[in-house]
């Protein structure tokens, strides 16, 4: 079950996403931090991540069983009048227990509908070049715009390209 978390439950399961985010990282995710990623830097980003949502430019949507948190993404809501039609899906994260059941699609899906329903007609999202998000963003009707050579590092130090999409919700 797909649900968007208000920020006292997000601080109630800051542990399980803090693993969640850990789990991404050492299994060698472009999400913005490299490995080994410590619980005390993990829970300080997910305290930023509270934080936004309390000020309302960000949505965490959340993948539950049973009370376990396999995955989540995050959408980021333009609050500035010229862009308040737009949002930026980010943060995909699928734990590797739960991959390969279509969850990071299940996510997309609540990501939109939940821009769709704060009335975003714009989605944007990034992601490393000729990975399986990219390859998603691709078959789920992401259009790419554009790309920037040395954008992310990996954990060897090798810098990789990242690609950038947008969707046009209806």
């Amino acid at each position: 079950m797909i649900v968007a978390l208000t920020p006292e439950q997000a601080e109630a399961e800051i542990d399980q996403l803090s693993d969640l985010l850990i789990d991404a990282v050492d299994s060698g995710a472009s999400v913005g931090f490299l490995p080994p990623l410590l619980r005390p830097a993990a829970h300080a980003y997910w305290r930023s991540v509270i934080t936004a949502m309390r000020e309302g430019s960000r949505v965490l949507l959340a993948a539950m069983d049973g009370g376990v948190l396999n995955g989540s993404v995050q959408l980021q809501l333009e609050m500035r009048a010229n862009g308040n039609h737009r949002a930026e899906a980010m943060k995909l994260f699928v734990h590797r227990r739960a991959r390969r059941r279509g969850l990071a699609k299940g996510l997309m899906a609540a990501v939109e509908s939940t821009a769709r329903t704060r009335g975003r007609t714009l989605l944007l999202m990034d992601t490393r070049k000729g990975g399986e998000a990219h390859r998603m963003c691709e078959s789920l009707g992401y259009v790419r715009f554009g790309e920037v050579p040395g954008y992310a590092r990996s954990a060897d130090g090798q810098l990789h390209t990242t690609v950038f999409f947008s969707k046009q919700l209806a």
